[in-house]
């Protein structure tokens, strides 16, 4: 074996190792990266030849956490890793949107990069460390590539950046954002901030991007020292006829220059006039000339549209919809939609519509992630569905895309840091987002009805939130133009795609892809600080819907009410086998939840449809919580707890109980307790002591009886 091996200070002081040829030596590339006891397999394997009628680049990216990594089991039924977490297709999303750049365009082999943990310490975290490891793999490859590229986490902890925080430091920090790029530019960016400035925003990329640059010079160097990596593969996965090229330009790139100047803002009555001038070309066509050039009509048709709307704009300064750059779709925003739901919002912009649902829960509503680097309940969750009548389309729906999964994290970090906290957020929450239109920036529509649909709601969130997507069209020249709200079509053609999220204080939430080489940072904070305008208008239109947090919650959404007990009456509440506080909960028609917390104390969390309810339930908890004491003498009046031989167990408080002895139901003799009574009827009693050795208290149903002889005393009378 030739095992290379070196080290690199990622940007943190801490020593990171880069190990190949020791593992996964079949692969095209394989890197061990360890950090600590952290340690992440990446490889990548990549067809010699692109399929016969590819004309994309077929890439997939796989990051696994193997359970054993961090000395677990799985759970379920098979006890074996299955389909991948939310978490860990987050984390492909993340390296898939840094690398896919960076091939070739005319590279179109299928491609495969896979990242797997394989230890973890429980210090460093490793999806700061894969993007990394997934370019490092494809540098010691053979397989072409413009990079390499390197991907860091940046944190804040009392005003220090800090690069691939660890676990500590990460809780106390104020930002998590992770950052890609090569030597030369940043190419993706997402993450979330506690209200930062713009400024801050750009002063957090150069910091990041200075750790990149280093880890990048560090992957050329390490490659340098490995034979395979030095040559890289030929291949021709594209044929290209420059004569047909030229003919088609002429033929169409004027024409589609014309539909741009138009300034259409119905995407479908402008897709259909690209369309005609497609069909107009190739119906002028004779049969030989057709097949012929049938094999390039469509691609070379593409560039010209592409590089004749990107003249139109970059020239003509007009966008596609007619808008000037910084102006922004018209907006119909409406609450409190459905009738039913605990809150609820319709977001258009545009051709943009989202119709987003509030609904609030208890304890037992929060949802358990249990994967093999942590185990947590969230008790805020964003669920995003794009169907796809949304865009006009029929196509089958298979189950959840991590499209999907991505829009709607992203719109999830952007409202978090905004809810209630502790005890002011007792609530399990739910949004969820239907698209039902789109022609971009769905999911900022989804940020934007998300926050309304809380306020409709009456969670008192800290401030609103709204958000955009910023766009860029350059050349190489020097000449671009920042677009605000872009429309689906900009963002395919353009270069860049910056969504950014914030309230009136500052940024919450970003996501950024840079399809160019070389965004300055002059553009960057111009396309924040236009950002931040477009913000700013966006939110005034959702005000003037609903300007603050509505003061009382939905009638059809429960009620919460919540508070502490002393430890040691947890069991009580709870009962053998969860005996009582089952008994509890159907008696008032609430769901009960009761945990120990840090301070030794049961957090008791009660949910009910009603105020009535509420009241009783509570009550019966805190009278077992906080016992009044039984007093000798004195008439209560409770249920039969249960029916013995000798006498029959009743409840004089919750929780305390007594026995009323067969003898003492009645002044006459009985053969059995239930010719008095029986389990659940209610009882009147005198407690009449207590027994020195079980220490139970006594109880007498006769002495509350008139006697025999008194009953035919007023008989005579009578």
């Amino acid at each position: 074996m030739n095992i290379i091996t070196k080290t690199i200070d990622p940007g943190n002081g801490r020593e990171m190792t880069v190990e190949t040829g020791k593992l996964a030596k079949q692969a095209d590339g394989a890197v061990v990266v360890k950090c600590g006891g952290t340690i992440i397999l990446a490889t990548v394997v990549s067809a010699l030849e692109a399929k016969e009628g590819v004309d994309f680049l077929p890439l997939t990216v796989d990051y696994r956490e193997k359970f054993a990594s961090a000395g677990k089991i799985p759970g379920g039924y098979l006890k074996r890793e299955g389909r991948p977490s939310d978490d860990e297709i987050l984390v492909m999303r993340l390296v898939d949107r840094a690398l896919r750049p960076l091939f070739p365009d005319d590279y179109h082999a299928d491609t495969q990069v896979m990242m797997q943990l394989l230890s973890w310490d429980g210090e460093n975290m490793p999806d700061s460390m894969v993007g990394f490891a997934a370019s490092a793999a494809i540098a010691v490859s053979d397989i072409p590539f413009n990079g390499p590229m390197s991907e860091v986490r940046v944190g804040r902890v009392d005003g220090n950046w800090i690069i691939n925080p660890t676990y500590e430091e990460f809780e106390a920090s104020d930002v998590d954002v992770m950052i890609a790029g090569t030597i030369d530019n940043v190419v993706m960016l997402e993450g979330e901030m506690d209200e930062i400035s713009e400024e801050e925003m750009v002063e957090l990329i150069k910091v990041a991007h200075d750790a990149v640059k280093k880890q990048c010079q560090f992957q050329m160097d390490f490659a340098a020292g490995i034979e395979k990596a030095q040559t890289k593969r030929e291949y021709e996965h594209e044929t290209h006829d420059e004569d047909v090229k030229k003919k088609i330009w002429d033929a169409v790139y004027e024409k589609c220059a014309e539909v741009a100047r138009k300034g259409t803002a119905d995407k479908d009555l402008r897709a259909q006039a690209f369309r005609d001038i497609y069909q107009e070309y190739v119906d002028s066509l004779d049969e030989e000339t057709l097949e012929h050039e049938s094999p390039f009509i469509q691609t070379y048709f593409n560039k010209a549209k592409k590089e004749a709307v990107r003249r139109v704009m970059l020239d003509d300064r007009k966008r596609l919809d007619g808008r000037d750059f910084k102006e922004i779709r018209p907006i119909w925003c409406e609450v409190d939609y459905l009738p039913m739901a605990h809150g609820s919002a319709v977001f258009t912009r545009g051709e943009t519509q989202s119709l987003t649902t509030l609904t609030v829960g208890g304890k037992l509503d929060e949802q358990m992630i249990d994967n093999a680097t942590e185990k947590r309940y969230d008790k805020f969750m964003l669920h995003y569905n794009f169907p796809p009548f949304s865009t006009g389309e029929a196509r089958p729906i298979r189950g959840v895309s991590r499209r999907e999964i991505g829009h709607g994290n992203l719109a999830y970090r952007a409202l978090k840091g905004m809810l209630p906290e502790g005890e002011d957020n007792p609530y399990t929450i739910r949004i969820v987002s239907d698209i039902l239109e789109s022609n971009g920036s769905s999911s900022m529509a989804t940020v934007c009805a998300g926050c309304l649909a809380l306020m409709d709601g009456g969670i008192q969130i800290k401030r609103p939130v709204s958000g955009i997507a910023m766009g860029l069209i350059s050349d190489d020249q020097g000449k671009y133009c920042v677009l605000s709200d872009i429309l689906g079509d900009e963002d395919h053609l353009g270069d860049m795609d910056f969504k950014v999220t914030g309230t009136t204080k500052g940024i919450t939430a970003c996501q950024m892809d840079i399809k160019v080489d070389g965004l300055s940072y002059e553009v960057l904070t111009e396309a924040l600080m236009q950002a931040k305008e477009g913000r700013a208008h966006i939110l005034n239109e959702m005000m003037k819907v609903l300007d603050a947090p509505r003061s009382e919650m939905k009638p059809s959404a429960p009620r919460i009410e919540g508070f502490l007990v002393p430890n040691d009456s947890i069991g009580a509440i709870i009962g053998p086998g969860g005996k009582i506080i089952q008994e509890l909960q159907k008696e008032t028609n609430t769901t009960i939840t009761i945990d120990e917390i840090d301070t030794g104390e049961g957090s008791v969390q009660i949910l009910a449809s009603n105020g009535d309810d509420m009241a009783e339930a509570v009550k019966k908890i805190k009278m077992i919580a906080f016992p009044p004491e039984v007093e000798e003498g004195a008439v209560y009046e409770g249920k039969v707890k249960s029916v013995q031989s000798y006498g029959c167990f009743v409840e004089i408080l919750p929780g305390t109980d007594g026995l009323i002895h067969i003898s003492e139901l009645e002044h006459r003799r009985l053969d059995k307790v239930e010719d008095v009574c029986k389990e659940g009827d209610v009882l009147k009693f005198k407690v009449i002591g207590r027994d020195p050795k079980t220490k139970k208290w006594k109880l007498s149903r006769k002495v509350l009886l008139p006697k025999p002889e008194q009953k035919e005393a007023q008989k005579e009378n009578n």
